[in-house]
């Protein structure tokens, strides 16, 4: 293992136990540097410099993906940010080494924001078949996810005593660990209801599976439904509704939200809400949900009178 390798899996560590940093991230980081620590090393580069950081990004530029395609502007940007991390944490640990912050980031092309209408909404929830404990579930999967904005991995790790029905909310933990109070609809609570009630197991997850081996243990945990199979789930109801959007977990999240700014929720409230830790990632959303805009092309565009 040379130094550098060494220093990354520090690095690794340091995300792990200090920042509380999730799997999935860390499991990024680690291909992210390893890529750049194995191009490095067969480069025989002695500096770590802006020229060499320069032919790192003209190799990033020519890199392959699995499917033989060259990577997207955004996806170089994240082998960047994790070196320019990764250097951070090395001048903190009193290294020398070059300045992160003389490493900029191209602009990328604004992401197309997709969401459902509250007709599309209507339209996918009722596309479910409820006869059948299965369709339950579905409903209830669906009409959550609109309701609160989970994220994939939120909704599957919840436990059905977590639901507190009287109230209509219940707590989850999100990104970087962060604890945040989230608030259930009349008609998600109701359909939740319904699901629980149809099930005649102890299984302690809010939605498990009904294919594969029925695992009888204390905890359930080997029939909780995994963030795939919600992702298939969701991709199901998407066709059979027939949707003009390739919808997922992620758009029912923006739906949420766009949903609260067309009916008048502040920035701050769907920034708590959504479990964003900075307003900048929650303002995304208000370019297509400022009824002014829409009032303005409606009393002075020319095509209007």
């Amino acid at each position: 293992m040379n130094e550098l390798s060494g220093l990354i899996d520090q690095f690794l560590e340091y995300l792990e136990i200090e920042r509380n940093c999730s799997k999935l991230t860390i499991r990024d980081y680690r291909h992210y540097l390893e890529t750049f620590n194995k191009w490095y090393a067969e480069k025989n580069i002695e500096d770590l410099d802006l020229a060499t950081v320069r032919k790192y990004r003209v190799f990033l530029a020519n890199r392959e993906d699995n499917k033989g395609l060259t990577l997207k502007r955004v996806t170089q940007n994240y082998y960047v940010i994790a070196l320019r991390s990764f250097l951070r944490f090395l001048i903190k640990n009193d290294f020398q080494t070059l300045e992160p912050s003389k490493i900029d980031l191209p602009k990328t092309e604004s992401r197309n924001l997709k969401f459902l209408s509250s007709e599309q909404i209507d339209r996918l929830v009722t596309s479910v078949d409820t006869s059948k404990e299965e369709g339950l579930r579905d409903r209830a999967i669906l009409e959550l996810l609109f309701s609160t904005g989970l994220r994939v991995s939120e909704l599957t790790k919840l436990n059905h005593e977590q639901i507190n029905f009287e109230r209509r909310e219940f707590g989850v933990i999100g990104k970087g660990s962060r604890l945040r109070l989230v608030f259930i609809s009349d008609r998600a609570a109701d359909w939740i209801k319904r699901y629980l009630d149809e099930r005649k197991d102890v299984f302690k997850p809010l939605f498990i599976r009904y294919s594969g081996k029925v695992v009888e243990d204390d905890s359930g945990e080997k029939m909780r439904l995994t963030a795939r199979s919600v992702e298939r789930i969701v991709k199901k109801y998407v066709r059979l509704a027939r949707i003009p959007v390739d919808a997922t977990v992620h758009t029912l999240r923006h739906s949420f939200a766009t949903d609260l700014l067309h009916n008048g929720a502040d920035l701050r409230s769907v920034q708590e809400m959504l479990g964003h830790k900075n307003i900048a990632t929650t303002q995304i959303y208000t370019h297509i949900t400022n009824p002014q805009l829409r009032d303005t092309h409606r009393s002075f565009h020319s095509g209007n009178k």
